[in-house]
């Protein structure tokens, strides 16, 4: 409604964002106000009835319309977190046509026809690695051994690429295009160069699928998303509760800790 029903707008909107994104290599505020003059460009092309209020206008409607967006984004990630860890039982495609935005404001996830369950292990050694990879400081023996526990393992057992393996599946690939990988595959491909994976853990793929498919929306919405931080608390609660040698019951009087 914003552009008028204009898709090409919308497209060179939404490459705008992505510009925003990865080109930039401005501070925070450069790039927001960068971002905001191309939008202010966009919506007033071909219109010379707009005024300069009414393009700003419209420029920070696209603006605070994509962060609603990516608030509504964090709360589809922290659901799809509880799913795995909590119920293990989660819809595997939360791509943007199984999405509703209900009158009431509230979030419809539809279509689980890609549903996948996981057991009692599955749950808690990919609560593992999701754990130490959601860390401020991550440790790569760490994160490797968790992979370890899950299932994954490589030719030559090298657990610095191991956890660069586990960062990519399940937090970001934000490695890979520092080191000038334009796309996840590509950068998956130089971790295989060097030690590849000799086994892949089946409950896993649909984990690392969603995760993608998480990360994909945020970049549309300008936002790098790691998925190991959003669903952190979510492992390290299901650890603390299901875990063996932990324990089973908390009353709520005594707050279990995320380090």
């Amino acid at each position: 409604n914003i552009l008028g029903g204009d898709v090409q707008k919308a497209r060179r909107v939404l490459k705008a964002k992505q510009r925003a994104l990865f080109d930039s290599k401005d501070a925070a505020k450069q790039t927001k106000r960068g971002f905001l003059r191309e939008l202010n460009e966009i919506v007033g092309e071909s219109d010379d009835n707009l005024t300069i209020t009414h393009k700003a206008t419209k420029a920070l409607q696209l603006f605070f319309m994509t962060r609603d967006a990516r608030r509504k984004l964090s709360l589809l990630l922290d659901a799809t977190g509880h799913q795995i860890f909590h119920d293990g039982l989660y819809n595997g495609d939360p791509h943007p046509g199984n999405i509703l935005v209900l009158d009431c404001g509230r979030l419809g996830l539809i279509d689980y026809g890609q549903t996948r369950s996981l057991t009692k292990h599955d749950r808690l050694a990919l609560a593992g690695v999701v754990a130490a990879l959601g860390k401020q400081h991550t440790n790569a023996h760490e994160i490797s051994d968790a992979m370890r526990t899950l299932g994954f393992n490589s030719r030559d057992n090298d657990d610095e690429n191991i956890a660069k393996f586990a960062a990519l599946y399940f937090d970001s690939d934000v490695i890979g295009r520092a080191l000038g990988y334009a796309t996840p595959q590509k950068y998956l491909m130089h971790l295989n160069s060097i030690d590849p994976m000799t086994e892949v853990p089946d409950p896993a793929v649909f984990v690392a699928r969603t995760s993608f498919l998480f990360r994909g929306l945020g970049a549309l919405l300008q936002q790098q998303l790691h998925t190991s931080q959003h669903w952190r608390k979510h492992a390290v609660l299901t650890l603390a509760t299901d875990g063996e040698g932990r324990p089973l019951y908390n009353l709520g009087l005594t707050p279990i800790s995320v380090e």
